[in-house]
């Protein structure tokens, strides 16, 4: 197995939620449907605080992870989104099993 695997935890700025919610529908939405080295993009939300996300994103490999970094919608998420957040935190794993 060579899948690469994010886990992305983010926290909004809290007058920033439905913008940044919309912001990564449509990131989400074109990694799925246009990139076929994206397996799985979900964006989790946390039950207790509406500020608190953690994305999981699952790649075949690193060529599908670059391809998706240099993809216009994530390029679009970057300049966009990411200013709504006040934190940002990245952590690759590899799957170790289905």
């Amino acid at each position: 197995m060579n899948e690469l695997v994010l886990v992305v935890q983010v926290k909004i700025k809290t007058d920033c939620v439905p913008q940044l919610l919309a912001e990564l529908e449509k990131n989400a939405t074109a990694a799925r449907e246009t990139e076929p080295g994206c397996l799985q993009f979900d964006v989790i939300r946390d039950p207790d605080d509406p500020t608190r996300l953690m994305l999981y994103e699952v790649y075949a490999d690193a060529a599908a992870f670059e391809a998706h970094q240099n993809s216009a919608h994530f390029k679009h998420y970057l300049a966009v989104g990411v200013p709504l957040l006040e934190s940002r935190e990245r952590r690759f794993y590899r799957r170790a099993m289905p």
